[in-house]
């Protein structure tokens, strides 16, 4: 499809670079183009029509990918545009990029004008080893939409991602910020959320493409911890551990809502991140931030996947337990079918939660959060000293009577111990090493009171069997029950021990561990 070449002559003297490109994508059915086209937002802008077909290079290892850049040529006209695109450190809804174009002859590659912050990703063993790798054919409909002196351009792509062996569906909105207010671009990107079935589509066309021909594998993805500079302000701090929770959901997102039997890791993956994410929210008020009113909807989110993570724990976990420890396990067989039923049932809803336009909106209030955040007036190393602080004493003052807590005060303990962990998981860069014995001995005791806490969510799971299985699995639901009761025996034992070992361990965060 392409070769490359060393000159650049004319073409170099025209090369365009954009330093950060900014902006939004939403996935949007194609057979809802007439709604889009009927929105007051693009319905009287100026439209254009054109065909693009859009061809990516990289190594047969996926080598530019696997840092970030992609590097394509699109034709427009008769003329051919090569582009080198760069991912920024964010997530969400909201992509912010370098991007470099320069016009080539023909279908030629050419990086001797490349700028120099872009140069050390193309040494001469990469660009010789470049070859087409997969292409994009769209059509794209595209608006120039002014409002309150910002100009911008709303396209919709309809097309497909293929090889020579697969393809994939394009179906989406982008709206990029060419003049003015990144508050106007959140504007219109609510306006057409609110009013047109759009669902998250975080991954790029570049990504569809490179798990097509199998550079980029879907699997779970954990989290990933930012770098913080602990020096600098507690508010650029702030936003990169939220979006670094932005980004795990988002990497877990399309391996749960495209497949017909999920892998329940990736639900586990996005409750994962949505806690993380609340618990970083949380933080805010020990920089005298203010708690954002639109959590509610966050919560709503969590709740919404919350009923198929207890039924994938219930199904892949508790009753494996069970059958290995019990005489005959096939009278377990009728309450498993039950169980799979009710397990598949929450899966769907939550999979219509995450394609819902609910979401997107969601996520732009967490953009639009992040975007227009006040700088805070104390440094990361502060901010981390003082909610750290904070969140150890709570959870010592909860657990002080831990013998003689009931239930709902050991679920206290669990939250106060889920929240100190993410913000010790959040700060631990500042004392790597020492940090890491505490976390672990905390996430130890987090561990033990939830499986405490799964005798909770555990009986609500037997009560929805009883209700559609009938009295016929009473048996079942007692060897169940009676099998619990005896773990939580156990494990309360284990708790007294797990807390007296966490108490000896000295908080990282004070230099004296």
């Amino acid at each position: 499809m392409g070769k490359l070449t060393a000159a650049a002559s004319a073409a170099e003297a025209a090369t365009h670079v954009s330093p950060l490109e900014v902006e939004i994508k939403m996935a949007l059915p194609a057979e809802r183009l007439r709604r889009l086209r009927r929105h007051p937002v693009v319905s009287h802008a100026p439209r254009t029509c054109r065909r693009l077909r859009t061809v990516y290079f990289d190594t047969p290892q996926a080598t530019l990918f696997k840092q970030g850049i992609a590097v394509r040529l699109r034709r427009h006209g008769r003329q051919w545009i090569q582009t080198v695109k760069g991912q920024s450190d964010t997530g969400g809804l909201l992509a912010q990029r370098f991007e470099w174009e320069t016009p080539v002859v023909g279908r030629n590659l050419v990086f001797t004008a490349l700028p120099p912050d872009i140069q050390p990703y193309f040494r001469p063993e990469v660009t010789l080893a470049l070859k087409p790798c997969f292409e994009t054919d769209v059509w794209r409909e595209t608006w120039q939409v002014i409002q309150d002196g910002t100009h911008l351009e709303v396209a919709f792509d309809r097309g497909e991602v293929r090889t020579t062996m697969q393809s994939l569906p394009i179906s989406e909105i982008e709206l990029e910020l060419k003049s003015g207010t990144a508050d106007v671009l959140f504007k219109v990107a609510e306006q057409l959320a609110t009013d047109l079935p759009v669902y998250l589509e975080p991954r790029s066309k570049a990504e569809r493409g490179y798990e097509l021909v199998g550079a980029l594998s879907r699997l779970p993805i954990k989290a990933h911890l930012p770098v913080l500079d602990f020096d600098g302000p507690a508010a650029t701090a702030f936003q990169r551990i939220v979006r670094s929770c932005m980004q795990q959901f988002e990497a877990n997102l399309s391996g749960f809502v495209g497949a017909t039997e999920p892998d329940p890791e990736y639900i586990h993956q996005m409750r994962v991140a949505l806690r993380r994410m609340r618990a970083a929210f949380g933080l805010l008020r020990f920089m005298d931030g203010v708690r954002p009113d639109w959590l509610d909807e966050l919560k709503w989110l969590m709740g919404e996947l919350a009923a198929a993570r207890d039924w994938d724990v219930f199904v892949t976990e508790t009753l494996v337990r069970v059958r290995k420890h019990i005489a005959q396990p096939e009278q377990l067989a009728d309450l498993t079918n039950v169980a799979e039923n009710l397990r598949r049932m929450a899966n769907a809803r939550a999979q219509a939660a995450l394609r819902s336009p609910r979401l997107v909106r969601l996520w732009f209030k967490a953009e639009q959060a992040l975007a227009t955040l006040p700088p805070a007036t104390i440094s990361t190393a502060v901010w981390a000293q003082t909610a750290l602080q904070r969140r150890y004493r709570r959870l010592l003052r909860l657990g002080e009577h831990l013998q003689s807590l009931t239930a709902v005060e050991r679920h206290a303990l669990r939250i106060a111990a889920k929240k100190l962990r993410y913000g010790a998981e959040f700060f631990a860069g500042q004392h790597p090493k020492t940090a890491q014995r505490f976390i672990r001995r905390l996430a130890a005791l987090q561990d033990v009171l939830g499986v405490l806490n799964d005798a909770a969510v555990t009986a609500h799971c037997l009560h929805e069997i009883r209700q559609s299985g009938g009295p016929a699995l009473g048996e079942a639901i007692g060897l169940v029950g009676g099998f619990l009761a005896c773990e939580q025996a156990y494990r309360l034992e284990e708790l007294k021990q797990l807390w007296r070992d966490f108490h000896r361990t000295p908080p990282y965060w004070t230099g004296k561990a």
